[in-house]
């Protein structure tokens, strides 16, 4: 039976975040004079088994979770995470499995990861100019390593590919033309990526957010139409982050997430996951609730059902359309931790 919370949102997308590691340092996630070698990660044995995951994938379902992303951190530095998809991958009602990354590590993993039953994947990459994007991802990657991890995966089926892109005032926004280019101009194997643009969002403490780096997506849709001109397409289901633009002259299509300019919170199906088992009901929430207890200390199904059903009827987030200097204040979960 489908929950449904305070604002008779359903529950249908469930974000599983598997590691807070990451072998990049992105500025507005994981900026390396925080996340630095001093920084102390979960140790291993407060990270969910794959099987803690697995049982709790089959009660979100029961409760109408049709779609299972996988994130991080930066999911394919936990080791053989093809495990984890194979488990997933044979649970019944799961509709749609899919996970977001880096890019980096894709080239070794992505035939094993569709093998074991993952479906597509979403990368991320920022800009084209690999000076920008190596001040960006702050690991010394050039765009080229992710770009071959694209390849990789649509080599291996994993479609369709969604590349997201998040822009920064004054650092990668004069090069939105360039990344939409590519893609429209695809020549690599398999169907065309689907190009995502990101307005730069205020989640965690650490990124130094501040509105004037926001590019908003109008800004971003200015920019693409006067050089490769797009018209309005229709979402494909409720709780579509992007909003969708196609290219008029047919070739493909990008998408514009504009948490700040414009909230969607009104649709919002998802639920979050921490790597050591926190439920969050919102991506700019300020504290989970801990079902890895429930399960190590012998709960049964019945029992962390009903407390995932008494932890989302009551929810009432809506973060982005409530956003005021005061909230932007609050001590949130950082994006690292629980995915975006």
């Amino acid at each position: 039976m489908t929950l449904r919370d305070a604002f008779d949102r359903p529950l249908r997308d469930l974000r599983i975040s598997v590691t807070d590691r990451c072998n990049f340092r992105c500025t507005y996630c994981m900026p390396r004079e925080v996340f630095g070698p001093g920084y102390q990660f979960l140790q291993r044995d407060s990270l969910l088994t794959y099987e803690e995951i697995a049982r709790l994938v089959r009660i979100f379902i029961a409760h109408g979770v049709e779609k299972v992303r996988l994130t991080g951190g930066e999911p394919l530095v936990r080791r053989d995470l093809d495990h984890l998809v194979a488990l997933l991958a044979r649970v019944d009602g799961l509709r749609d499995l899919t996970l977001t990354t880096n890019g980096s590590l894709l080239r070794a993993q992505a035939e094993k990861l569709k093998a074991a039953g993952l479906q597509r994947v979403t990368v991320s990459l920022d800009s084209l100019d690999d000076a920008v994007f190596q001040s960006m991802n702050d690991a010394g990657v050039p765009a080229g390593v992710v770009l071959d991890g694209i390849r990789a995966a649509a080599e291996a089926g994993l479609n369709p590919i969604k590349v997201n892109a998040v822009v920064k005032r004054g650092v990668n926004d004069h090069t939105i033309v360039e990344l939409a280019r590519y893609f429209h101009d695809w020549s690599g194997p398999g169907a065309r990526p689907i190009l995502r643009f990101i307005e730069y969002m205020d989640v965690g403490a650490t990124n130094g957010w501040r509105l004037d780096h926001v590019v908003s997506g109008r800004e971003i849709v200015e920019q693409i139409n006067a050089v490769l001109p797009i018209e309005p397409a229709s979402p494909n289901y409720r709780g579509e982050v992007a909003r969708r633009w196609r290219f008029r002259d047919g070739a493909g299509e990008i998408g514009v997430i504009t948490s700040i300019s414009e909230p969607f919170c009104g649709d919002c199906t998802r639920a979050r996951l921490s790597p050591e088992g926190e439920l969050y009901t919102c991506l700019f929430g300020t504290h989970g609730h801990d079902l890895r207890s429930l399960l190590r200390e012998g709960a049964s199904d019945d029992q962390v059902s009903a407390f995932v059903a008494s932890v989302w009827r009551p929810r009432t987030d809506r973060y982005s359309e409530i956003r005021s200097e005061d909230t932007i204040g609050l001590r949130k979960v950082e994006m690292s931790h629980i995915g975006g």
